[in-house]
């Protein structure tokens, strides 16, 4: 499948995103469901590692559509999970997409039109940097309509991308955890796992 753009004044786009330029793979339509953005810090305490495994596989049963960058080792685990669902997923590389060899364990969910890949950058843009990283996890911010944070460490990047999702009002979920008590401190609602498939579930089910 050939990358294509998504026109400016997409209706499914938020405001702040009207006007950008967007490269999709698979179907833009997905932009229409409510999403759960997944972040995590590159390290991932043992604890929350178990509990994410556990939250991802209910999310994934539940058919909740989901997305993020899927960049560190806990992201990318979670994105295993998904992609053997039938929920919609959107994936957002930090580089450009038009010349991207897909990953033989996308082409099914995008030939089911479940998968969307998605970018804001040029086909020249093809190694990604922290600047690019940055701007790719805030478009996903941006994008979703509930954010779960499986661990920020703190004063970290994944931390202050989440001080900044609080300050745009968005709802943001993570574990009941020692690990996460900075997390929590900066505003994230912390639950049980149980309370957290239900929780997340109601929020996206909203209109």
């Amino acid at each position: 499948m050939k990358a294509c753009l998504i026109p400016p004044d997409h209706p499914d786009l938020p405001a702040a995103l009207q006007g950008e330029t967007l490269w999709a793979i698979g179907d833009p339509d997905i932009l229409s469901r409510r999403l759960l953005a997944l972040y995590c810090s590159i390290r991932c305490p043992g604890d929350a590692i178990v509990r994410t495994y556990d939250l991802v596989r209910a999310l994934r049963d539940a058919g909740v559509p989901t997305i993020g960058g899927f960049h560190s080792p806990m992201e990318h685990e979670c994105l295993d999970f998904l992609l053997r669902g039938k929920q919609p997923v959107v994936i957002v590389p930090a580089r450009g997409i038009q010349a991207m060899r897909i990953p033989s364990v996308w082409r099914q969910p995008l030939s089911q039109g479940r998968l969307l890949v998605l970018s804001p950058f040029s086909a020249n843009q093809r190694r990604p940097t922290a600047a690019m990283a940055e701007r790719r996890n805030k478009l996903i911010g941006l994008l979703a309509d509930a954010i779960f944070v499986a661990y920020a460490e703190a004063g970290g990047k994944t931390s202050r991308l989440c001080a900044e999702l609080l300050a745009w009002k968005k709802p943001l979920f993570t574990h009941d955890l020692e690990s996460n008590r900075a997390l929590m401190a900066l505003g994230a609602t912390g639950e049980s796992l149980d309370t957290l498939v239900r929780t997340i579930a109601l929020e996206l089910a909203a209109p």
